[in-house]
């Protein structure tokens, strides 16, 4: 009792803290409670009670203040400090995705544009449907792959029930009076645009206005065949089947659709495919991973990329689905197929790329975590802490790769990695120190390095935090800098052995040196 009268003293502004922590942490108050019940499940408040404590209407108890302490990796006294620091409180700014101004206006007009962008596509080589999935990636990362409308039509299929089986996707087929026919085709090599063929299966199509033809060799893979069953279920929502969208393939190109027509004009067909593409895959993986039940989900498996295994969902999916459920929004992912080609980028934290997803780059950067992996033969989840430089921007990632198989048995490597900095802004550290100290560890060591003891501290403290296991696995590994090209290697000792080139083009040295006699 005596205890009670005194958290209650001293908890002028707990609850207000409490509020600013979890805001800051982008973690609603259901996703708080179930952090709780994750610690300790007999003090853990409901969502209802922990508004109440929010907004100062109940005191909550000492045990309780220790969980939630826990959780945020806070000293239990922080709470009953009664002053309120804007510093401590305030939310992270949201990690911005680089762009251009479009100035001067007039070269930007839609008449221009019109002109100018199907002589780019052909001087450059990219496609009519490459060109649209750039503008649907550019429109994926400015919402951080977030779309509410998409969210409502997959639970209105659904139901929010998680998980489903294939029988219950079956179920939803029939209800929606889909008919499912069955077929018979092997995989076939198709070089396309690589310098090496790849397996390529059919694995299944939609015929309007209700049929959907499936692999017979999805049988086999419960997990695939649930993702393309609810992908063609969406089809049947979102556009009431008119069968105009593209079959699901694995293999064959990967710098480009597989039925593309290379034309370098964009049409209206390749933008209605591209976006249809996305608009169907987003709403069958909400259909199988429902926002709620599978960010809880992640939450007791901290966020693992193989944890769908054990729910026959694939891990793609899992990776892909990461950003839109995640409380935290600064996240990347990349499905990169070998020698180095992208076939899935997204950037939702702004991570250069290491490479283009359209053209291979003769220079790429070996030491990026999904290279490594590429070259790998483990088939376990590895994570590494990278300090990314290009030019004198300077970041701080963590990510997790894992080598998987695409359904037409090639392999190809998974990459879901998020930005540190925002976190470790918001817990009060600072994070040019932060970087400085884990850069400075890996040029003493060749490029990768221990992370010191004080800022591996930090990084377990977030990994706590944002409850992702990865970043504190990857903490206690060697940290690594890399860069999108190697010809630029940002390190102390190149990592291709060569002189590092000067810091100024001859042009601009010849200008400075004339100036400067006349001055």
């Amino acid at each position: 009792m005596n205890i009670t009268r005194g958290i209650r003293r001293k908890a002028h502004f707990l609850g207000t803290k409490i509020r600013h922590l979890r805001k800051r942490n982008q973690l609603t108050l259901e996703d708080l409670s179930v952090r709780c019940v994750q610690i300790d499940a007999e003090a853990a408040p409901s969502v209802s009670y922990l508004s109440m404590i929010e907004n100062g209407k109940r005191v909550p108890s000492e045990r309780l203040i220790s969980v939630i302490a826990e959780i945020f990796q806070k000293d239990t006294d922080w709470f009953f400090d009664e002053s309120l620091e804007d510093e401590a409180i305030d939310t992270a700014p949201d990690a911005a995705i680089t762009g251009m101004p479009l100035e001067p206006g007039f070269l930007f007009s839609e008449s221009l544009l019109q002109r100018a962008i199907p002589e780019l596509l052909t001087q450059t080589g990219i496609t009519g449907r490459q060109f649209a999935h750039l503008l649907i990636r550019a429109h994926q990362e400015s919402n951080h792959n977030r779309f509410p409308d998409l969210e409502r039509a997959a639970e209105s299929v659904g139901n929010k029930v998680f998980p489903l089986a294939v029988e219950d996707i079956f179920d939803i087929a029939k209800r929606l009076g889909l008919v499912i026919r069955w077929f018979d085709r092997e995989t076939f090599k198709d070089a396309g645009d690589t310098r090496r063929p790849l397996n390529t299966l059919v694995r299944s199509f939609f015929d309007a206005p209700n049929r959907v033809y499936l692999n017979r060799s999805l049988e086999k893979n419960p997990a695939r065949l649930k993702y393309d069953l609810a992908n063609h279920i969406a089809h049947k929502v979102l556009h009431d089947g008119d069968g105009a969208r593209a079959p699901q393939v694995s293999g064959g190109r990967v710098s480009g659709r597989r039925h593309d027509t290379d034309s370098p004009n964009v049409d209206s067909k390749d933008v209605l495919y591209a976006w249809r593409d996305f608009e169907c895959s987003y709403v069958a993986a909400a259909i199988l991973a429902p926002k709620t039940p599978f960010r809880q989900f992640l939450a007791k498996h901290a966020y693992a990329i193989d944890s769908g295994d054990r729910l026959e969902l694939t891990k793609t999916l899992v990776m892909r689905r990461m950003p839109s459920v995640s409380p935290y929004p600064h996240w990347h992912y990349f499905d990169a197929y070998p020698p180095g080609n992208l076939r899935a980028v997204y950037r939702g934290n702004g991570i250069p790329l290491p490479w283009g997803n359209m053209t291979m780059v003769s220079d790429p950067c070996r030491h990026w975590a999904v290279f490594r992996m590429l070259q790998s033969r483990s088939t376990r989840p590895s994570a590494q802490i990278s300090i990314l430089r290009s030019g004198d921007d300077k970041r701080l990632y963590c990510c997790q790769s894992i080598r998987s198989k695409d359904a037409a048995d090639n392999t190809h490597v998974l990459c879901a990695g998020i930005d540190l900095a925002p976190a470790l802004s918001a817990q009060g550290f600072d994070v040019r120190e932060t970087i400085d100290m884990i850069e400075a560890s890996c040029n003493r060591g060749g490029g990768s390095a221990p992370v010191p003891a004080e800022a591996k501290g930090r990084l377990d403290s977030i990994g706590k935090i944002l409850n992702i296991g990865w970043i504190a696995e990857g903490a206690a590994k060697d940290a690594t800098i890399i860069c999108p090209r190697s010809s630029g290697c940002p390190r102390d000792h190149h990592c291709l052995g060569k002189v590092k080139p000067r810091l100024q083009p001859q042009i601009d040295e010849i200008r400075e040196s004339l100036t400067a006699r006349q001055g």
